[in-house]
């Protein structure tokens, strides 16, 4: 039997230390309650701090958390723009969710969405 609590605890050291890998298992964990209580504004911070340092999953993470509206309102705009960055980063399953989301979105907001992953690499990942 997996013992979740002692894996969200050295999740979290590591996490607190600024390693992204920890910081999106510990965003998993508060997102599913795992070994924690589940909390998915902490899921989304945890998440958001992997993804501002580059990690793709922590990005593709964020983007699923903004798609489906858990720990933040609900935005495709953002949910495209986090899945398209990761997808440029290589996550194959980001690429899906990014284009199966798009086909539910206007032109128009594609294209914003898409100026927006573009600013958000330029920023470093920082505030996006």
């Amino acid at each position: 039997p997996q013992d979740y609590k002692e894996a969200a605890k050295w999740f979290r050291l590591s996490a607190e230390q600024g390693w992204a890998p920890a910081q999106t298992h510990l965003g998993v964990a508060y997102d599913f309650g795992d070994g924690v209580p589940q909390d998915r504004k902490e899921a989304v911070k945890w998440y958001r701090l992997a993804a501002e340092q580059g990690y793709a999953h922590g990005q593709a993470a964020l983007g699923n958390m903004y798609q489906s509206g858990f720990g933040v309102l609900q935005d495709n705009l953002r949910a495209h723009m986090w899945l398209n960055i990761a997808a440029a980063n290589g996550v194959d399953e980001a690429r899906e969710l990014r284009d199966d989301l798009a086909k539910t979105m206007v032109p128009a907001d594609v294209s914003k969405a898409q100026q927006m992953a573009r600013e958000c690499l330029e920023k470093n990942y920082k505030g996006c």
